[in-house]
C-alpha cells in the first residue's frame, strides 16, 4: 500500500509541475517550487523526468539573486498533438476541415476540402497523411452532424453516415483513441469557451443548415447536456414536424420565435445563440421583440444571431479534444 501511495503521489506532483509550466511556458526550478509548493529537491527530480520524456526543454539561463545563473525550462506544447476533423454542409456539398492542434490550442496545420458527399476512403487517406507528417498525434476528434449510439451513427441528416461505426473503424486502422462529437454540441462549446463565460452561465445554440433540419446544443452549468444516447437537442423530432428549409422568411421567423419560446420554458437559458444566415437581422430582432411583448415567459433570455458556426464548431472541437490529452491520474 505504501508503494502504491508513493507512486500515486509522484504522479500527482509530476502533473502539478507539468501544469504549472504549461500555464507560464518557461520557469526555473525555484520558480516551479514556489508555484507548486513542492521542495526544490522534489522539483529537481520531477523536472529531470519531464525533460527525459521530452515534455519540457532546457531553455536559457537567467540571472539569480546574487548566485549562479539559473537554467529555465520551457514547456513542449508539441509533445502531444490532436488531429481534429469536422464535417459541415456547405451549399449542398460537404466541407471537410482537418486540423493538427498542439497543447497550446495552436493550429499547426490545416486543410479544407469541398466534396460532393462524404467519403470514408478520403477520410482514411487524409488521417494517414497527417499521422505520417506528425507522429506526435495522440488522439483524433471527429465532429459530425449527427449522433452515435453504442458507437454507431444512428441519427443524422447525412445518409452516407448512417450505420457507420466511425470511432471503431478509425481506432482499428490507426491504433489511436477517437472521439466523435455532434456538430452543434461542439459549436455551443466553442462559443462558450471563446467568450470565457462563468460556469453558471447557461447557453443554448440552435443551428440551421441550408438543406438539412436544425439541431440544438445545450450547455448548462459548465457542461454539455447530452441526454439519453446523446439525443438531447434533436429538435427535428419535435411533434410539429416543421419543414424549415421550405419556409418563407416571415413563417421561418415566427416558427423560430415559437421554438425559442418552447426551449426557454423548459431550460430557461441565459442566452440562446441562433446560427442562421437566411433571415435579415433587423427583421428578426423586430419580430422577436414583438413576440416577447405578446407572450409571457418566466424569464427572457438574451437571444443573438450569429454567422460564426464554422468558427465555433472548429474551436469547440479543439477545446473538447484537447481535454482528452490531459493526463489522467488513477486513484484506484
Amino acid at each position: 500500500m505504501k508503494v502504491a501511495n508513493a507512486i500515486l503521489m509522484k504522479e500527482i506532483n509530476l502533473n502539478n509541475v507539468r501544469q504549472a509550466l504549461k500555464q507560464i511556458e518557461t520557469a526555473t526550478k525555484p520558480q516551479l517550487s514556489k508555484l507548486t509548493k513542492l521542495s526544490v529537491v522534489t522539483v529537481n527530480s520531477l523536472v529531470k523526468e519531464l525533460h527525459e520524456l521530452g515534455e519540457i526543454f532546457e531553455d536559457e539561463t537567467v540571472p539569480s539573486n546574487g548566485g549562479r545563473p539559473a537554467l529555465t525550462y520551457r514547456f513542449n506544447y508539441d509533445f502531444s498533438l490532436a488531429l481534429v476533423i469536422s464535417l459541415k454542409e456547405n451549399q449542398g456539398n460537404e466541407l471537410v476541415t482537418i486540423m493538427v492542434v498542439n497543447l497550446e490550442n495552436r493550429i499547426i496545420d490545416k486543410e479544407e476540402h469541398i466534396l460532393p458527399r462524404f467519403e470514408r476512403q478520403f477520410l482514411y487517406e487524409s488521417i494517414e497523411h497527417f499521422i505520417n507528417l506528425y507522429p506526435s498525434i495522440k488522439v483524433i476528434g471527429f465532429g459530425i452532424p449527427g449522433q452515435t449510439v453504442n458507437g454507431e451513427v444512428t441519427v443524422t441528416s447525412h445518409s452516407e453516415l448512417i450505420g457507420i461505426r466511425l470511432a471503431e473503424e478509425i481506432e482499428s486502422k490507426f491504433n489511436l483513441p477517437v472521439l466523435v462529437e455532434n456538430d452543434v454540441n461542439a459549436a455551443v462549446s466553442g462559443f462558450y469557451a471563446n467568450h470565457e463565460f462563468s460556469d453558471d452561465r447557461s447557453i443554448v445554440g440552435i443551428y440551421f443548415p441550408t438543406k438539412y433540419p436544425p439541431g440544438m446544443g445545450i450547455y448548462l452549468n459548465g457542461s454539455l447536456v447530452k441526454g439519453k444516447s446523446g439525443m438531447a437537442g434533436e429538435i427535428k423530432f419535435l411533434p410539429n414536424n416543421q419543414q424549415w428549409s421550405q419556409m418563407n422568411s416571415t413563417l421561418f421567423v415566427h416558427s423560430l420565435c415559437q421554438l425559442i419560446h418552447t426551449v426557454n420554458a423548459i431550460l430557461a437559458p441565459d442566452m440562446v445563440v441562433v446560427y442562421v444566415d437566411r433571415v435579415d437581422v433587423s427583421f428578426w430582432r423586430n419580430e422577436w421583440e414583438r413576440y416577447q411583448q405578446e407572450h409571457i415567459m418566466p424569464t427572457y433570455p438574451e437571444v443573438i444571431q450569429q454567422d460564426t458556426f464554422q468558427e465555433d464548431f472548429e474551436s469547440g472541437m479543439r477545446w473538447i479534444i484537447l481535454k482528452e490529452l490531459e493526463p489522467t491520474i488513477n486513484f484506484n
